[in-house]
Parts: C-alpha cells; sequence; structure tokens
C-alpha cells in the first residue's frame, strides 16, 4: 500500500491546498512577545542550573559525597536542547 502512495502524483492535492505559509493572526504580538520572554527565561534557568550543578559538583568531589551533579547536568542540557528547538519541532509536526 505504501508503493501505492508513492507513485500517485501530489500536484492535485497542492493545487487545492496552495502554498502555506505561516503567519501570526492580528493582535497577536503581545502573546509573541510574551513566549520571547519564557523563551529567556528558560535559557537563563537553564545556565543557572549548569553553575549551580558545576559548584555542587564541586563540592560534591570536595566532601566525597554522592554525586548527585551530573544528573543536573544532563537535564539542563536536554531541557536547553528541547527548548531552543521547540519551534523546529512544532514546524516539523505541523507542516511536514
Amino acid at each position: 500500500m505504501h508503493s501505492y502512495f508513492a507513485q500517485q502524483d501530489p500536484a492535485p492535492v497542492q493545487g487545492v491546498i496552495g502554498d502555506l505559509s505561516p503567519e501570526a493572526p492580528p493582535g497577536s504580538n503581545g502573546f509573541l512577545r510574551l513566549i520571547r520572554w519564557l523563551m529567556w527565561a528558560v535559557l537563563l534557568a537553564g545556565v543557572a542550573a549548569l553553575i549551580f550543578a558545576g559548584g555542587k559538583f564541586g563540592w560534591e568531589k570536595y566532601n566525597g559525597g554522592t554525586l548527585e551533579s551530573p544528573k543536573i547536568v544532563l537535564g539542563a542540557l536536554v531541557g536547553g536542547v528541547i527548548a531552543t528547538a521547540a519551534g523546529t519541532i512544532m514546524n516539523a509536526v505541523i507542516l511536514p
């Protein structure tokens, strides 16, 4: 069945749908500003988490305690990657 759809000409569907280009609706400037502020706050929190994890790592090494800071570093890095790639991920999901 997959080969059937691969052989079909996509031109009739493209003619009906047309060229899609995302455009913000009127009056969405405040919402977009809020999203930019939230993105800034997420990135700031990620940098703060990395700094905190570095200090905690040094403290744990100095005192010989259990190492919990690598989990904080990994969480901050994964969260930062997801936060910065959110727009690209949504474009890939919504507009294939």
